[in-house]
């Protein structure tokens, strides 16, 4: 009786009532839809693979904790796992043709940093999101397999950007982001108190 949805009583008096197995009649009930509360943080019908700059922020996955390095003296000294980012950061333009770096920081539990496409325009270019997809990849992997923990998530699903969209608006990130491991020292002091 696939299919059928009627209740009624087996052979041994117990009721019962079939259950559709079919993915549509799974649809159609609340309990098993999918529930996608996330929505897109990203500028709604802009083109990321658009010339220009953009400012990142990605945050390691468990935000408390210090998964790439420690600030001390107001500077950022790197760990393993802190020396991996950067690697897998620096090498970014040898594998997405017309990507440009600028200054960036990598902080003890997320990263911030400008990526600057320009380039030929047509398939080759990546757009952004793809850009952060293979840093977020490659560098995992790379910490993962250092600390033996596979498929163990480094990154928030996630990330921030915004659109430099001047040269005002680029120099206040570039101090922002130089500025960034004294403000984690002073915000803990702030913290503290």
């Amino acid at each position: 009786m696939e299919g059928d949805s009627r209740t009624g009583l087996d052979r041994s008096g117990v009721e019962r009532r079939e259950v559709h197995n079919t993915k549509y009649d799974l649809m159609k009930n609340d309990l098993y839809r999918p529930h996608h509360n996330r929505r897109s943080i990203r500028l709604k019908g802009y083109d990321y693979s658009r010339a220009g700059a953009y400012f990142v922020t990605i945050c390691a996955q468990n935000n408390g904790e210090c998964l790439f390095g420690d600030i001390v003296g107001g500077e950022m000294v790197l760990n393993d796992a802190g020396r991996v980012v950067q690697a897998v950061w620096d090498d970014l333009p040898n594998h997405y043709v017309g990507v440009e770096l600028d200054q960036y920081v990598i902080m003890p539990n997320h990263f911030h940093g400008i990526v600057v496409l320009g380039g030929p325009v047509g398939p080759k270019r990546h757009g952004l999101p793809e850009i952060i997809r293979g840093f977020k990849t490659f560098s995992s992997r790379r910490i993962n397999a250092m600390r033996r923990t596979p498929g163990t998530r480094v990154w928030q699903r996630n990330y921030y950007e915004r659109i430099i969209r001047d040269d005002g608006s680029m120099h206040r990130i570039r101090k922002y982001i130089a500025d960034n491991p004294l403000k984690w020292e002073l915000d803990l002091l702030g913290a503290g108190s």
